[in-house]
C-alpha cells in the first residue's frame, strides 16, 4: 500500500466520522462506507445482490489488500535478498517490514519471533512436530478442549501417538465456553501442553485466554492459543495474554490465502529444532555442517511467499486506519441485532451464548426439520452465503447435541441489512418447508 493510497483511506475514515474513542459506535453510514472497498460485495447471485455470511471460513478482500497484492508482483517481483538486486532489495524490505507490521499487531516482543506459515493449521503443526517432537515423553499429558477445531486437534492427536503421550479434554459449559473449573481439575505435573482456540468457531465465545494461561503456567505446563477466530475480531496482546504459542491465519482477517502467523517465544524458537530443512534457513551449508538461522527465520526454508505477507500487512493497515475499537464496536451492535432477530425466528436454535459479551458474530444454529445442508442451498439461491456440516468441530456439536449445524458469520462490511435478508430468507424457508 502506497503512503497515498493509505492518506486516502484516513481521508475516507475521518469523512465516515470515524473516531479512535474505544465508546465509538459506527454509524450505518461508517458501515456501508466500508463495503465499498469490498469489490466481492457488487455482484449478484441468483440475480440478487450477494449477502456475505461465511466470515469464518474465509473473509472478502479489500482493494487495499488486493493492490498490495498486485503492486508487488507489477513492481518489486524477486526473490527477496537484502543485499542482491534493486528489485530483490525492494522485496526483502517489504518483506520484512510486513514482519514488523504483524509483531506489531499483536505486541509481540521482536518481530524475529514472527514465523511466516501457510496458515493456522501449519503452524500448529510446526509446534506439534518440532517443539513436539522434542519435548513429548510417554507418559506426558496434552491438554484440549471439547472446543477445539479439527486442525488444533489431529496434529496433537499425531504428536501425541509418536511420543506415547496421552491426550486429556478439557470439558465447556452449556454456552461453549472453556470450563476453568474442568481445566483445573486436569492441569497436572504430567501436563506438558495447553492448546486451546480463544475464539470457538462455533460458538463465537471469546474464552479468557490470560486467566486460561496463567493457570497452565503455574502447572508448568506451556500454552498453544489458535487464533484463527479472534484475530480477525480482538485486539491481540501475546505478553499480555501470557502464551507462549500463537497462530492465525491471513484469510480470515481480510488477506490473502496461503499465508499465517506462528507466534513463539524467542527462547522456545531457538530451542526448538527446524521443522522443515533448505535454503535460507541455514548458511555456510556444505555435505558437513551448516549454519542456522535465529529464531523465526530458523523455520523458512525455502523461496518465501513474500508476496503473502506484504498483503496481510496491507490487511492489517487498512484495519488499523478505519479503528480496531470502531469496527469492534460495529460487530458487537451486530451481534446484539443478530441476536435478538434469530430468537424470534421458530423452530431455530442458536448454539452458544444468546447475549453479545464476551462474543463475535459467529451463529451457529439448527432449525428443527430442516437439515443443515437443505437450509444452506435454498439459502444460496436467494444470494445469501452461509456454511453447513460438522464445521470442523463435531466434539463441540455433540455437546449442543447436533452432528452438523448452519453457520451465519460476519465481519465489519456486515450490515444489518445483510441480517434481515437472512431472517427473511430463514422465514420463507421454514414457511415453505
Amino acid at each position: 500500500m502506497t503512503r497515498r493510497e493509505l492518506g486516502q483511506l484516513v481521508a475516507g475514515a475521518m469523512a465516515a466520522g470515524l473516531a479512535n474513542s474505544p465508546s465509538t459506535v459506527a454509524a450505518p453510514s461508517a458501515a456501508n462506507r466500508w463495503r465499498e472497498d469490498f469489490p466481492a460485495l457488487k455482484q449478484a447471485i441468483s440475480g440478487q445482490p450477494l449477502v456475505y455470511l461465511d466470515s469464518a471460513a474465509t473473509t472478502l478482500r479489500p482493494r487495499a489488500m488486493i493492490d498490495a497484492l498486485l503492486g508487488f508482483y507489477a513492481s518489486d517481483n524477486a526473490n527477496p535478498g537484502k543485499t542482491q538486486h534493486a528489485l530483490a532489495r525492494r522485496a526483502f524490505e517489504r518483506y520484512e517490514a510486513a514482519r514488523q507490521t504483524l509483531a506489531r499487531f499483536i505486541n509481540a516482543p521482536s518481530a524475529a519471533e514472527i514465523v511466516w506459515t501457510r496458515g493456522t493449521t501449519e503452524g500448529i503443526n510446526l509446534v506439534a512436530g518440532a517443539w513436539g517432537g522434542a519435548n513429548l515423553r510417554a507418559g506426558d499429558e496434552i491438554l484440549l478442549t471439547v472446543a477445539e477445531h479439527a486442525s488444533n486437534l489431529l496434529p496433537w492427536r499425531f504428536a501425541a501417538a509418536r511420543a506415547g503421550a496421552h491426550l486429556r479434554v478439557v470439558d465447556v459449559d452449556e454456552d461453549g465456553r472453556i470450563s476453568l473449573e474442568d481445566l483445573q481439575r486436569k492441569l497436572t505435573e504430567r501436563t506438558r501442553l495447553l492448546a486451546f482456540s480463544h475464539v470457538s468457531n462455533v460458538a463465537g465465545c471469546v474464552n479468557p485466554a490470560a486467566e486460561i494461561c496463567a493457570r497452565a503456567r503455574r502447572a508448568g505446563a506451556r500454552t498453544f492459543i489458535d487464533a484463527a477466530q479472534s484475530a480477525p475480531h480482538i485486539a491481540l496482546d501475546v505478553q499480555a495474554i501470557g502464551c507462549d504459542f500463537m497462530a492465525f491465519s491471513s484469510h480470515k482477517m481480510l488477506g490473502p490465502m496461503g499465508v499465517g502467523v506462528l507466534w513463539a517465544r524467542t527462547d522456545l524458537l531457538e530451542a526448538m529444532p527446524p521443522y522443515q530443512a533448505g535454503s535460507n534457513m541455514a548458511h555456510a551449508v556444505t555435505f558437513e555442517s551448516a549454519e542456522l538461522d535465529h529464531a523465526a527465520l530458523k523455520f523458512g526454508a525455502g523461496t518465501p511467499n513474500a508476496s503473502g505477507p506484504i498483503a496481510l500487512a496491507a490487511a492489517v493497515d487498512y484495519v488499523r486506519l478505519l479503528g480496531i475499537d470502531v469496527v469492534r464496536a460495529h460487530e458487537t451492535d451486530l451481534t446484539t441485532y443478530a441476536l435478538d432477530r434469530l430468537s424470534q425466528v421458530p423452530r431455530l436454535r442458536v448454539l452458544g451464548p444468546r447475549t453479545a459479551k464476551d462474543r463475535i458474530p459467529v451463529f451457529a444454529f439448527d432449525v428443527a426439520g430442516i437439515a443443515p445442508p437443505d437450509l444452506q442451498k435454498a439459502l444460496d439461491a436467494r444470494g445469501i452465503a452461509i456454511r453447513s456440516g460438522d464445521l470442523s468441530a463435531l466434539p463441540l456439536l455433540r455437546h449442543f447435541g447436533v452432528s452438523t449445524a448452519a453457520r451465519a458469520s460476519c465481519l465489519l462490511y456486515t450490515t444489518r441489512a445483510d441480517i434481515d435478508r437472512l431472517i427473511e430468507g430463514l422465514e420463507r424457508t421454514i414457511a415453505g418447508a
